[in-house]
């Protein structure tokens, strides 16, 4: 797998915890078990920027209070939505 960072093709998939701040600013929360890149060439442990907007946008459209301070990707992927999509990003896919 080629790494995004710095070119070389030793990067693995790999699962780790990352730490991610809550739409509303209140608190951050661990998420435990997250789909990653890790290198060895560079030592870089990374979220592809696709998963990065997923967890950003399953954040925004869930009722952020009812989530544990530590919680699974599964867990997290899995928690129902208040809206269908993110109506707010007006990115272009």
């Amino acid at each position: 797998m080629l790494c995004d960072w710095c070119g070389n093709t030793n990067a693995k998939n790999h699962s780790c915890s990352v730490y991610w701040e809550l739409p509303d600013g209140t608190r951050a929360i661990e998420i435990t078990e997250t789909p990653s890149i890790s290198c060895p060439d560079c030592s870089m442990v990374y979220q592809k920027e696709e998963l990065v907007k997923e967890i950003e946008d399953q954040l925004f459209l869930i009722d952020c209070k009812s989530i544990e301070k530590v919680i699974s990707f599964q867990e997290l992927m899995n928690k129902p939505r208040l809206l269908k999509r993110n109506y707010f990003d007006f990115s272009t896919d």
